[in-house]
């Protein structure tokens, strides 16, 4: 039930292209590092370039900055810079940052905005179960959009557990907007919320327009504070087990009497790639035509995410 253009086969198919690629590319170069997770954003080469600079090479390189005291490790540094994507960068759960490119320049979020909109979601219902009924008019301006959905249809009652699961992992634009009327009453209510949020995070180069993602020359946000945005979601029990599901079936729905069962764009992506000694545990995908591909994941090796 995705939408034709925006999510088409092609750009599933150059996505996955990319991803690949830029996996298998860090997954050489980093062998030492046990596993890695990747906060990006990447463009097709025939795109023009959005708000960014347009920088581009093939390629990447580790290295470990002098210790000051022999007996000390060095810290482990990655060089960025010949990525073929503009801005990127990589940090260890919870610490340090590895490595960056670009991390500070303006670019559109797209779909990776839906992480803020399932965060909130997660810190704001107290209860996952109660019931949620899509409205008609939640569906009009996203068709005429071309916005990516879940699958549920106009009039359906879905528990806000669905939502969440919908809005991550197969990018349900649906989804975020019942999130952000149930929440606040209406969409531009709801940025507000996420934009407080982001300042409380200390994301300090971001502005949300919506709770989707959809092209807006003023929601922009940098590699850098996405980062900061995943690693503090992650932090959150609910994100965490929704962000890291391969797949998920929701209860039966006056609209759907078997359910519907939404899987992970990431992992779908990436399922048959050889990431070496890495294993991918979740990640979101997003794309525009102005954003061009994006990704943020979460990686794992002998216990330490990245």
């Amino acid at each position: 039930r995705q939408a034709p253009r925006r999510h088409s086969r092609g750009a599933h198919r150059g996505l996955r292209s990319f991803l690949v690629t830029f996996l298998l590319t860090m997954a050489v170069v980093l062998p030492c590092a046990l596993g890695i997770g990747f906060y990006l954003k990447g463009r097709l080469p025939a795109q023009s370039p959005g708000p960014a600079s347009s920088s581009r090479s093939t390629g990447a390189s580790l290295s470990s900055s002098p210790a000051a005291d022999s007996a000390t490790p060095a810290p482990l540094t990655v060089d960025l810079s010949g990525l073929n994507s503009r801005e990127a960068i990589l940090l260890q759960r919870g610490g340090s940052t590895l490595g960056e490119q670009n991390a500070d320049e303006p670019i559109y979020p797209a779909s990776l905005t839906k992480m803020m909109t399932v965060l909130l979601a997660a810190e704001n219902f107290d209860d996952l179960d109660a019931a949620v009924t899509l409205g008609d008019d939640l569906f009009g301006p996203l068709w005429a959009a071309n916005a990516s959905m879940a699958g549920f249809e106009p009039g359906e009652t879905v528990t806000v557990r669905d939502l969440l699961y919908g809005a991550l992992l197969p990018s349900g634009a649906e989804c975020c907007t019942a999130i952000a009327v149930q929440l606040d009453g209406s969409e531009s209510a709801f940025a507000d919320r996420m934009n407080r949020r982001a300042e409380a995070l200390g994301m300090q180069n971001t502005h949300f327009v919506n709770a989707t993602g959809l092209q807006d020359s003023e929601h922009v946000s940098t590699v850098k504070d996405l980062a900061v945005l995943l690693d503090a979601a992650l932090d959150n029990d609910t994100f965490r087990e929704v962000f890291t599901a391969p797949r998920y079936s929701t209860r039966p729905t006056n609209l759907h009497p078997d359910g519907i069962t939404v899987y992970s764009s990431a992992v779908s992506l990436l399922q048959d790639a050889d990431l070496g000694r890495m294993t991918l545990l979740g990640g979101k995908t997003g794309f525009t035509d102005e954003a061009g591909l994006c990704l943020a994941t979460l990686l794992e090796a002998d216990g330490t995410e990245y």
